[in-house]
C-alpha cells in the first residue's frame, strides 16, 4: 500500500479540476499492477467525482446545475455564508475507488476524475493511495 498527497488550485467558486494524470501519474509511480486507487479529497465544501472529460461543457453542466439547485444565498442556517457548498458536496462525495488492471487506471473510454470545489478558488489537497499486487510480486 501506497499513499500520496498532492494541491490542487482552483480558479472559481464552483470549479471542477481534471486530476486524472495527477492520480494515473502515482499509479504507475507506485509499481502497481492490479488493485484499487482510491481518491479522497478531506474538505467539507470540495469532493472529488467521475465523470466524462472529454467534453468540457458536461462538468459545466453539472456545476451549473448544482448552482441553480442550491443556490449561494437561501434560507441556510449556516452562518459561515458558504452552506451551499457543504451541501453540494455531501452530493458529490469526498472519495472515489478506481479499479487498477496491468498498472492503469480502469477507467470508461471518456470518464475522467474531478476534484470539485464548491467554495473556492482555494488550495485543496487529494490524497491517492493504492493497494494491490505489484508487478514484482
Amino acid at each position: 500500500m501506497r499513499r500520496w498527497s498532492f494541491q490542487v488550485k482552483t480558479s472559481a467558486r464552483s470549479d471542477a479540476v481534471d486530476v486524472t494524470g495527477l492520480v494515473a501519474d502515482k499509479v504507475q509511480e507506485s509499481g502497481l499492477s492490479d488493485g484499487i486507487c482510491c481518491v479522497y479529497v478531506p474538505h467539507t465544501t470540495a469532493g472529488v467525482t467521475i465523470n466524462e472529460g472529454a467534453d468540457p461543457a458536461v462538468m459545466e453542466d453539472v456545476l451549473r446545475t448544482l448552482d441553480r439547485l442550491i443556490p449561494w444565498k437561501a434560507d441556510y442556517r449556516h452562518t459561515e455564508g458558504n452552506a451551499a457548498a457543504h451541501i453540494k458536496t455531501t452530493l458529490t462525495g469526498s472519495s472515489v475507488t478506481v479499479f487498477v488492471e496491468k498498472g492503469r487506471l480502469l477507467l470508461g473510454t471518456w470518464q475522467r476524475i474531478f476534484l470539485c470545489d464548491y467554495d473556492g478558488p482555494r488550495t485543496r489537497t487529494v490524497h491517492v493511495l493504492v493497494q494491490g499486487a505489484t508487478s514484482s510480486s
